[in-house]
């Protein structure tokens, strides 16, 4: 990038006509997005000098890490937090998690809901288990921190979006990504029609390895049958999943198979979908989606090693997500518009670092873009430092009941497009959302003005 082409936040408001057309670029670098939460939740107990009590649901690879960044915040004293319990159906891990945050640990998380000194719960489970947790949670007055994908279906983010505004509950989902800067800044150019008529998004998501994906390790030994650390409750861990005989390759390795996971959509695509989501403004459900793609590499699960989401948007856009768990070359991340092109992620990896976002004209508007914007390609630098971390967000709206980052709505319309590819694949069909039913449907509703 030359050094000509580079913009300061300063530069590029003096440049904008004098500030007025300027973008606010410090405005959604706040700490938080800054709108209230419909009404308190049942357990916001205004938490003004006290710690959140914090539990911990599922202590797998992500939930190890969530729980190992709650034991880090809790040493820090402008945050005040603690660990206080943690959940998991696997003796080893509970008993690991246990003795690492010096917790109360569980094999049942409805007698962790029970402990009525627990404020605030981070979810971590397999995405079978996301709903009937956070519900749970939500109804015993706790407030929610829901790693992705928000829920296994459409119309259980539809479920935990309504409990949310029924009770105020502050939720979070765990797309980390939505926090950084890039996204805030880019959401500024949309809202002050740089690019004109946004046309299309696109995305992608991809990795490869010999074995391909998500066969993470199995411990031997472990299982229903198992004695002290190796005993899984795996009656328990299936749940609302059909049931089954014991298999350590679905444990171990859920995100193969549809009973518990999306495959790549769930997993992968909202990481992609969520941030675009928070670009586009509040978001949008979608109007029509399509999953393709199918098991071309990798014969040892039931989800595709290659998928594509298509969707169409009411207000007139499109969608285009690729991925695959054999070829790790992406796509640029960027949004097309009539009059410009906006690129967020030149690498392509959306949970990637990027140290800027590029607005450039198209060449037929290059003379209207330079008059109204100062020159027809601009550099705008990131400023990963102005926001807080994911978690930490969450954590502040817990006590000042504002909305977080990807909250219920967002993750909603989000997760709304993530499942409906999911069934357009399963299903061999072309789907559609009705916004006023909230519903997936097989025949196109009518879109109203």
């Amino acid at each position: 990038m030359s050094s000509e082409s580079e913009i300061t936040r300063r530069s590029f408001v003096k440049t904008t006509a004098g500030g007025s057309l300027a973008l606010s670029l410090g405005g959604l670098a706040c700490k938080t997005t800054g709108t209230k939460a419909a009404a308190p939740g049942i357990a916001a107990t205004r938490l003004a000098n006290e710690s959140i009590q914090i539990g911990v649901i599922g202590i797998g690879g992500r939930g190890r890490y969530l729980l190992d960044k709650a034991i880090e915040l809790s040493n820090d004293k402008n945050i005040n937090c603690k660990v206080v319990a943690v959940c998991d159906v696997y003796a080893k891990r509970r008993n690991a998690a246990a003795q690492k945050a010096a917790a109360q640990g569980f094999e049942f998380y409805r007698d962790l809901l029970d402990r009525a000194d627990i404020n605030a719960v981070i979810i971590a489970t397999p995405d079978h288990w996301h709903a009937p947790m956070a519900l749970d949670a939500i109804n015993a007055g706790k407030d929610v921190y829901l790693e992705k994908p928000m829920t296994h279906t459409v119309d259980e983010a539809r479920q935990v979006h309504e409990a949310v505004l029924r009770t105020g509950a502050v939720l979070q989902v765990g797309s980390q990504t939505t926090s950084s800067d890039q996204w805030w800044k880019a959401r500024e150019v949309v809202a002050k029609g740089m690019l004109g008529k946004m046309l299309m998004s696109q995305g992608s998501y991809h990795r490869n390895s010999k074995e391909g994906e998500w066969n993470y390790s199995i411990d031997p030994g472990a299982g229903p049958d198992g004695k002290g650390d190796d005993f899984i409750n795996w009656k328990e861990w299936l749940g609302p999943a059909p049931a089954r005989e014991w298999d350590p390759e679905r444990f171990f390795r859920f995100r193969k198979f549809w009973d518990y996971s999306g495959g790549i959509a769930t997993d992968l695509f909202y990481h992609v979908i969520a941030p675009l989501n928070l670009v586009w403004g509040e978001g949008e459900f979608p109007y029509r989606v399509v999953g393709t793609g199918g098991i071309w590499c990798f014969h040892d699960r039931e989800v595709p090693d290659t998928f594509m989401l298509c969707a169409d948007y009411p207000t007139g856009h499109s969608v285009v997500l690729s991925s695959s768990m054999a070829n790790d070359t992406h796509i640029p991340g960027l949004i097309r518009g009539h009059e410009a092109t906006l690129i967020m992620v030149e690498h392509g990896e959306f949970e990637g670092s990027t140290p800027y976002i590029t607005v450039e004209a198209q060449r037929a508007f290059r003379e209207d873009f330079t008059n109204k914007w100062g020159r027809d390609k601009i550099v705008i630098k990131t400023e990963p430092e102005k926001r807080d971390d994911h978690m930490v967000n969450w954590l502040r709206c817990i006590r000042t009941r504002e909305k977080p980052v990807l909250h219920s709505e967002l993750g909603y319309k989000a997760m709304a497009a993530i499942g409906m590819s999911v069934q357009s694949f399963r299903e061999g069909k072309v789907l559609y959302f009705d916004s006023e039913k909230q519903k997936v449907v097989t025949e196109p509703p009518k879109i109203r003005a």
